[in-house]
């Protein structure tokens, strides 16, 4: 039965889905750093919130763990590389509060128009300043929307509702759907110069960094509205305060800062700006979804390989698992048979290829790619699962190429794994085998057909007379028996391949045995 330990305060009805699923579920909030390294070693999944620091320290005392759910959209608490590495997911909730901040950013651009807060404190004051608080309309006016991913769409659709011009810049917004949100596309530049209210929708990332700096500023209009619910670090607050003091920047409204909690800044002593701590996502209803979305998307992994959401995978629906598992099976063998017959004298791996025709190529192929890699590089490294493979093989230098051939093929579904290395091209190519059985088809070009088994003997000959008989006196010799026995040729007399499976592990000496045949040019013992 998997393990979850839930670190944060969350909904009682994510424990009750973990539990309903099957899943041991322990609900410790507020542990501390050290008494959470002390039991994290005990669990497959961990679910947090912003709190749990999910730190390199958490994760290298965590052997067993598996998946990381963060409950929410920001993964700053997260140190995901180092997840990544140890080939642990890590989820979000990408969708759970997305309306939720969208309409924090709404109302914080009406209070910001209509001077809310201040006209609040002043009246409850007993004050009756009617003619000090004079509000713009936000009808007919241009919103400069920086990103316009989940939430910044929404924010555009309420923004268009409310009969406003929106202007996004965003590098990834299609002309589509921009056209489907009523919204212009446009460079930063030219947002910065047309916008009476900018607000901000993007990750914090070394791109977006201080995207609001002093710079951008002087390119605002005069007068300009600044909103920023997304993420501290996107405006620089230095520049931000003195605009706003200069009058160049009529209004700002935040609700995330460089640094959190804020208890300290020059914002904090200006009337025109409107601060929250960090809301955005603090409804009852939000709480809720991600909360369930965690639960969810976590106890599907851990029951069925299910992956949604991931930061650092390719997702994979809870249809897709049950019917790509024979495929992941497949391509993690193929993938081990091409790292096992690769040898330290072979060189340096510096390209893998994989294609898919048939039935595989109209598949979910990233993971399958992904399941490919880490059968072919775990012979050769330790701790290599499909999370981290493409990042190990990036890292080791290798290309990574995947093919789908829209294209007939001889057999129903058909894996081809190619490695190149700095002397031989090597391939090797299987498919299912009534449906879920995978099957080797072909070695290096040459057809031999053989079922996967736990250990197997690779051996490349000459294909002359006295081969077969000397190879098999030589195993029943040494008292290995011999399963099942596969042969191969690419021509008559020319090279050829024998695969056999074995009822236990060949020992060195017998393969050395085997390398000394006359006919033999090599010998290498695979495991699966």
């Amino acid at each position: 039965m998997p393990k979850v330990l839930i670190s944060d305060k969350l909904s009682p009805a994510a424990v009750d889905i973990f539990s309903q699923s099957g899943i041991e579920t322990t609900f410790k909030p507020g542990l501390s750093p050290a008494d959470l390294r002390a039991i994290i070693g005990e669990y497959d999944g961990l679910a947090v919130r912003s709190a749990t620091k999910v730190t390199r320290e958490l994760l290298d005392a965590a052997p067993n763990l598996k998946v990381v759910g963060r409950a929410g959209i920001g993964v700053d608490n997260v140190d995901v590389k180092s997840a990544t590495a140890r080939g642990v997911i890590v989820m979000n909730t990408p969708f759970g509060n997305t309306i939720t901040t969208a309409e924090h950013a709404i109302a914080m651009m009406f209070a910001l128009a209509r001077q809310i807060p201040e006209a609040s404190a002043s009246t409850r004051a007993g004050k009756w300043e009617k003619n000090r608080f004079m509000g713009v309309e936000l009808t007919a006016k241009t919103l400069g929307l920086i990103g316009c991913g989940n939430i910044g769409s929404i924010v555009a659709e309420r923004a268009v509702a409310l009969k406003m011009k929106v202007v996004a810049y965003d590098p990834y917004l299609s002309d589509k759907k921009a056209l489907d949100l009523g919204v212009e596309k446009a460079d930063l530049d030219t947002l910065l110069a047309r916008a009476d209210f900018i607000t901000l929708h993007t990750p914090l990332i070394d791109a977006t960094r201080n995207i609001i700096s002093r710079e951008a500023i002087a390119k605002t209009k005069k007068g300009v509205r600044i909103i920023n619910c997304a993420r501290g670090g996107l405006v620089d607050e230095a520049a931000l305060a003195e605009a706003l003091k200069s009058g160049h920047v009529a209004g700002a409204a935040l609700d995330v800062f460089e640094t959190e909690p804020a208890t300290d800044s020059p914002l904090f002593a200006l009337d025109n700006v409107v601060c929250t701590p960090h809301l955005g996502a603090a409804t009852a209803e939000a709480q809720e979804n991600v909360a369930l979305q965690v639960a969810e998307q976590m106890s599907d992994f851990l029951l069925t390989g299910a992956v949604s959401n991931a930061i650092n995978m390719a997702s994979v629906t809870a249809e897709e698992a049950p019917r790509l598992k024979p495929y992941f099976e497949l391509c993690r063998q193929l993938g081990a048979v091409a790292g096992q017959l690769t040898h330290a004298n072979d060189g340096t791996i510096r390209q893998v290829s994989v294609e898919y025709e048939g039935q595989v190529a109209g598949l979910n192929t990233r993971p399958l790619t992904a399941a490919t890699l880490a059968g072919l590089l775990r012979p050769m490294m330790m701790g290599v699962n499909m999370v981290n493979a493409a990042v190990v093989a990036r890292d080791h230098g290798i290309d990574v190429a995947e093919v789908a051939h829209d294209r007939p093929s001889e057999y129903l579904t058909l894996v081809r794994v190619t490695v190149r290395t700095d002397s031989l091209t090597r391939s090797v190519a299987g498919t299912l085998f009534a449906g879920s059985r995978p099957r080797i088809v072909e070695i290096k070009g040459i057809k031999v057909e053989a079922d996967f088994a736990p250990h197997m003997l690779y051996v490349t000959n000459q294909d002359k007379p006295g081969f077969i008989g000397r190879f098999g006196a030589t195993l029943a010799g040494a008292g290995i028996n011999i399963a099942t026995f596969h042969l191969g040729r690419s021509e008559q007399g020319g090279d050829a391949i024998c695969l056999v499976s074995v009822d236990e592990p060949v020992p060195e000496a017998v393969l050395e045995m085997v390398r000394t045949l006359p006919l033999v040019v090599q010998a290498t013992p695979l495991a699966f």
